[in-house]
């Protein structure tokens, strides 16, 4: 079930940008392939390049931003232990295909599996808008990918299954140390990338938040399967948001297919909304 589902997402994805256009699948043109190949895959790893040095030239703004995400992770870190447990309510009673579906679109494996398919797919239709969507999904989960495993190491926090708490660290290690390796969520920052990075090709804020809904779903699943606490997936969900937009204004140096000239017209505004009885992320177009 759950393979279907992710083949029909590809399927469904790439079709959206095929209908209607002369697709040719002519594979004599080995050169003009072969060296759009070697561009995109230059600009993959200068995309990664630039994320991972933004920091360093931020501003007040990008500082503030930061800070407004360290303030909430801190804020959700002061229920983790509330928020697992009220969900032994009730993480019992969703469907156990959901969670399934959840946990394997954000395992590495399935995630490289669809960016590199639409790649491919941009890449041999010749449809510019496809590939440059491909070279941002393939370069943003690589990004986030690397960026959460070495956080992973070095920051050892244990997850909820083993049961000795929010606050239980062993950081500083080489290799990672099984159950001591929480923050941040690797399935969540590769699942809302993919969903974030597609859905900037959608004017519709239906289609955006429905990809956005499903992006989240390897979040919600690590929670309910007790792999993460409810802040390591925020973190790594606001995490995947700073890497793609990063990446995305890189590419724009490099593609004539652009997505900022609408971002600058419509923004979409994210907050966090903390209270004693509840907790939520909002999204406003």
């Amino acid at each position: 079930m759950k393979k279907l589902i992710t083949l029909l997402f590809i399927l469904g994805f790439s079709l959206t940008y095929c209908q209607n256009k002369s697709i040719n699948l002519n594979l004599k043109k080995d050169r003009n392939s072969w060296e759009k190949l070697t561009y995109d895959l230059g600009n993959m790893a200068g995309g990664m390049g630039y994320a991972y040095t933004r920091p360093l030239h931020w501003k007040k703004k990008q500082f503030a931003e930061f800070g407004y995400v360290a303030a909430g992770t801190a804020a959700l870190y002061t229920i983790d232990d509330n928020v697992d447990t009220w969900a032994n309510g009730w993480r019992n009673d969703v469907p156990r295909w959901l969670t399934n579906y959840g946990n394997d679109i954000g395992s590495p494996n399935n995630n490289f599996m669809l960016t590199g398919a639409v790649y491919l797919t941009g890449l041999f239709t010749d449809d510019p808008k496809l590939r440059r969507t491909g070279v941002l999904l393939i370069s943003s989960a690589a990004a986030s990918g690397l960026l959460q495993q070495i956080s992973k190491r070095i920051i050892g926090r244990a997850r909820p299954r083993v049961d000795v708490g929010k606050s239980s660290f062993d950081p500083f290690h080489i290799d990672r140390v099984f159950n001591y390796d929480s923050f941040p969520s690797g399935h969540t920052m590769l699942g809302f990338t993919n969903a974030y990075a597609i859905a900037k090709n959608f004017d519709s804020p239906w289609v955006k938040a429905g990809l956005y809904t499903i992006g989240s779903l390897p979040g919600i699943a690590r929670i309910i399967d007790r792999f993460h606490w409810i802040s390591d997936v925020a973190f790594s969900t606001a995490i995947s948001i700073f890497i793609v937009e990063a990446i995305d204004r890189f590419l724009d140096t490099k593609y004539d297919e652009k997505y900022n000239d609408k971002r600058k017209q419509k923004k979409v505004a994210w907050d966090l909304q903390v209270t004693p009885q509840s907790f939520g992320v909002t999204m406003n177009f």
